[in-house]
């Protein structure tokens, strides 16, 4: 007798099942570190303060995807203040990445690799400012279990070991230093390797003894890692090493970089409003225009006027309407977004107000050039 089994699991399968739970949930794109989130959790630290730890062990088990040169842009909501906010955690261009000064290298643009792509790292202040105005847990606490991997080690995935051996022969004629951590023994590593990164964790560790020498007050060890971060011992090696080597970049020739102990000095994350829009029954948000989160907003503020809901999704209409939509969103993020400093944040919705009759013009959008390709 065949035994029924319809009953068993009747959804589709799926590799994104939908998370439930009663006591709380941490997703992130790596395992190690989302059960180092739930073990935040499960110490008592809030979702800021797992948040935070979740995100430098993911510096660690994932160092093809993230690292502490990176930069971090935030959206948050606090049942406390009950708002959603923002941490801009864009460093800004270094001070000497001037025009003049690419073209006086022979460049008419700016190499995407190297040390002249380098913006001000931003992430390490930006989970600072997190864990000082949201978390609970002391700076200690939560960048243990990153350090403990860092120095003990964890299986390394088979993407990193796939993105290190892209970039092997990089690393061995050039980037010397990238060589001594991602070529252990002199080769790349195999996928599940017991990976290390010993000076990384030596640096954080640094920089916890340093916090801690502030006292006991959490938010005083917090502002003195911020102050080590960017003005002291890790600032100082930035600084000297952007100064002094030669590093090859895409252009083909090696450069030395712009970025500047100073740089870093002059910068901290900042906390803002999303940039919002009202779409049916849900308010969306992004980060403002230091980001390409707004091209979201300008495309729904398009797609508002069509029928969706009357269109088949996988059909040729629905597709086109997004994609015309999207093209439009992307061309006024060229355009118009940037360092707010310099680019009014509101700017990039004024073009959206221009279009705004022609999103409305639904023939008009049909029958352009995009319909025919």
């Amino acid at each position: 007798m065949c035994a029924d089994v319809s009953k068993i699991n009747p959804n589709p399968f799926t590799t994104r099942p939908e998370i439930e739970g009663t006591f709380g949930v941490v997703a992130s794109t790596h395992w190690i570190a989302t059960a180092v989130g739930m073990a935040t959790l499960e110490k008592g630290g809030n979702a800021f303060d797992a948040a935070v730890a979740t995100a430098f062990t993911l510096q660690m088990v994932e160092p093809h995807l993230n690292g502490p040169g990176g930069d971090v842009p935030v959206i948050l909501y606090d049942t406390r203040r009950g708002e959603v906010q923002v941490i801009c955690g864009q460093g800004p261009a270094p001070g000497r990445a001037t025009i003049a000064h690419y073209r006086s290298l022979g460049l008419d643009m700016v190499p995407g690799t190297g040390l002249l792509a380098a913006c001000v790292p931003g992430m390490f202040d930006t989970w600072m400012l997190m864990l000082r105005d949201y978390g609970t847990m002391a700076l200690g606490e939560v960048l243990a279990p990153a350090i403990a991997y860092a120095r003990e080690g964890h299986p390394l995935v088979e993407r990193a070991t796939a993105t290190i051996a892209m970039v092997e022969d990089l690393f061995r004629e050039h980037w010397q230093t990238s060589a001594a951590v991602y070529l252990p023994g002199g080769k790349v590593p195999a996928p599940g390797t017991l990976f290390t990164n010993r000076t990384l964790a030596d640096t954080y560790t640094r920089v916890i003894c340093e916090a801690e020498s502030a006292g006991g007050d959490r938010v005083a060890q917090i502002e003195r890692a911020r102050k080590t971060w960017s003005q002291g011992f890790v600032a100082d090696a930035i600084d000297r090493f952007s100064r002094t080597q030669d590093v090859m970049d895409v252009s083909g020739e090696p450069h030395r970089g712009v970025l500047t102990g100073a740089d870093m000095a002059k910068w901290q994350a900042t906390i803002e409003p999303p940039l919002t829009y009202d779409y049916g029954r849900y308010t969306v948000c992004k980060a403002g225009v230091w980001s390409q989160g707004p091209v979201l907003l300008q495309q729904l503020a398009l797609l508002k006027g069509f029928d969706l809901d009357g269109l088949d999704p996988a059909g040729p209409e629905f597709i086109h309407a997004q994609v015309e939509c999207a093209k439009l969103a992307y061309a006024d993020r060229e355009s118009f977004y940037g360092d707010p400093d310099f680019v009014d944040r509101d700017i990039a919705f004024r073009p959206l107000q221009r279009r705004a009759p022609q999103a409305g013009d639904r023939q008009g959008l049909a029958r352009s050039a995009a319909w025919h390709d």
